[in-house]
Order: structure tokens, then C-alpha cells, then sequence
């Protein structure tokens, strides 16, 4: 008996031996499984957190002042994939119309058609009081999440030049760039357009403090925008509304190259002098203001924000 019982368990122990490779990869295929199911897992909540932030955006809509090309066009575009519908004005004719329809059309293809844009001059008082209606209309009463002013046009030129800039051209340049934002920023808050949470943004440049060739006036007007920023966050902040500017670095777009006949020496300047060895592009700019419409940003107030990699802060002599 005590012999079988010794002969049964080698025999036992040798089979449970020639069993073990296969109990081995069982066990090491259970853990992958589990490990897969477990990422799978954590794959789907950050999937349906990502909806529902963007199902949130999708109740939300963003105004946008100059919407056509540059900062606002890549703007208008990034904050179509973040899905927020896009209002945006623009003053085009010809090729730059068009290809403020073309954005248009793309830009309902990313959000399902929740885009109007409107080719008229935004800076113009009675635009405002004709539009803000519709705007109304459109976002059903509830508040604008953004208002960005990204309109570029004014006067180029020298202060004390050959031909001096005349009265008429800086009073343009001043409403169209600076204190237009403020008078959308009243109408809108009347009509109960900002709400908490909701953002006042517009682009500024580093000419804001640095003189620099053909931008005397534009400079002016970029600086009182910026007073005007300051001063809506101020004001405006108790109702959990918050303004800010955002200075971007010397960028090559369509605005640029109307400020001075050497702006491609500037462009290569700037990579020389910026820590990052490139410009700034438009999408870089896109992207700074989908971070700040997260809640993480409501307390970010009456400030400049950056966008130019450390250019503004570079000690390069050229």
C-alpha cells in the first residue's frame, strides 16, 4: 500500500510538473486580460469625459470680431473642433471672401452647422445694434463663452513721417482696433449676452511697448485695448466675467505684411531672436484661447497672456 502510495504521488507530481507550462500561460494570459479590460476601461471614462466636455461646448457659443483669416479664422476653426458654434464677423472682398466661406463651410463641417458668419463691418455702432438681436435669437438668450476682438485694420504708417497721419486716420484706427471691443462688451452685457463664466479676449502685440517702423498708430490703438481689457475685468469680474489680452509674437500672416514692405527680413529676425527658433503661427494663438475658455481658467483676470515661445523676454541683439 505504502509503495502504490509512493508510486501514485510521483506520478501525480510528474503530472501536475508537465501541467505547469500550461497553468503558467493561463494565469499570464488571465493578467493580460485583466490588464486589457482595465485600460479598456479607463479608455471609455476618458472618452466620455471628452464628450462630455464637448457636449457641454456644443451648448455654447463663441463671437468672434475678424473671423476670416490669421488669429481669428484659426481660432474660429479650433474652437469648431472643441465644439462650440461660432458667430464671426468679417470685411472682405474678392479671394479673402472667399476664403471666409470656404473656413464657413469647414467649420460646419466640424460642428454640425453651428456656424454664422456675417460679412459687414463690425466696428460700426449700427452693426452692433442690428446684430446683437440675432445673436440673441441665435444662442437662444443664454450668454456669448467668448467675445474676441481679432479685427486688423488701421493705419501703417509713421506718426511724424514725410506725410504726418491725420486726425481722421487715428480716430479710425483707435475705434477699429481698441475701443470698438468696448462698445460690443456694453451691448452684449445689456442684453444679458455675458454671463458667469463667459470671456472677454482680444490680440495684442508686443508694438503695445516697442516702437517700431509704420506701427505708430496701430500701437495706440493696441494699447487702449488693452486698458479696456483691464478695466472690463475689473468691472465685470463680481459676475464671473473675465477680460483679457493675449500677445501673440511676431506672426506671417496677411495683417503682417501690411505694416511694413520688409516684413519677411522681420520673420527672419524673429526666428533668430525667438528661444524657439521659429514665429508664432496662428494655431499656436488657437490654442492658448481654447485653454483659456476651461473652468480651470476662470480666475485668470484683467492679465496679458504670452503666445511667442519667450520672444518678448529674448536679449538676442539682432
Amino acid at each position: 500500500m505504502d509503495h502504490k502510495r509512493g508510486c501514485y504521488n510521483v506520478q501525480s507530481a510528474n503530472q501536475q510538473k508537465s501541467h505547469q507550462p500550461v497553468v503558467n500561460v493561463l494565469v499570464k494570459w488571465k493578467i493580460q486580460w485583466l490588464t486589457l479590460n482595465r485600460l479598456l476601461s479607463f479608455c471609455a471614462v476618458v472618452s466620455l469625459y471628452s464628450r462630455f466636455q464637448i457636449g457641454d461646448n456644443m451648448l455654447n457659443w463663441v463671437l468672434i470680431l475678424g473671423c476670416s483669416t490669421g488669429h481669428g479664422g484659426a481660432t474660429a476653426k479650433r474652437l469648431a473642433k472643441d465644439g462650440y458654434g461660432i458667430i464671426g464677423f468679417h470685411f472682405d472682398r474678392s479671394e479673402v471672401r472667399r476664403e471666409a466661406e470656404a473656413l464657413r463651410d469647414e467649420i460646419a463641417e466640424l460642428n454640425g452647422g453651428r456656424v454664422h458668419f456675417w460679412n459687414t463691418n463690425a466696428a460700426a455702432i449700427e452693426t452692433m445694434d442690428k446684430y446683437v438681436p440675432k445673436i440673441n435669437t441665435i444662442t437662444g438668450g443664454k450668454p456669448v463663452k467668448l467675445l474676441l476682438h481679432s479685427i486688423a485694420f488701421g493705419t501703417t504708417m509713421n506718426l511724424l513721417g514725410e506725410k504726418h497721419v491725420t486726425r481722421k486716420q487715428m480716430d479710425m484706427t483707435i475705434h477699429v482696433m481698441g475701443t470698438s471691443l468696448l462698445y460690443w462688451t456694453q451691448k452684449l452685457h445689456d442684453a444679458k449676452l455675458l454671463g458667469r463664466g463667459s470671456r472677454v479676449m482680444g490680440f495684442t502685440s508686443e508694438g503695445n511697448y516697442v516702437a517700431m517702423e509704420g506701427y505708430g498708430p496701430v500701437s495706440v490703438a493696441k494699447v487702449a485695448m488693452e486698458a479696456i481689457l483691464r478695466q472690463i475685468g475689473w468691472e465685470l469680474g463680481r459676475f464671473g466675467i473675465t477680460a483679457n489680452a493675449i500677445q501673440a509674437g511676431v506672426t506671417p500672416t496677411r495683417a503682417l505684411t501690411k505694416i511694413s514692405d520688409r516684413w519677411e527680413d522681420w520673420v527672419e529676425r524673429t526666428k533668430y531672436r525667438n528661444p524657439m527658433g521659429r514665429t508664432t503661427t496662428p494655431e499656436d494663438v488657437a490654442n492658448v484661447v481654447s485653454l483659456l475658455l476651461r473652468p480651470e481658467a476662470d480666475f485668470i483676470n484683467c492679465s496679458t497672456i504670452y503666445c511667442d515661445g519667450g520672444e518678448h523676454r529674448s536679449g538676442k541683439i539682432y
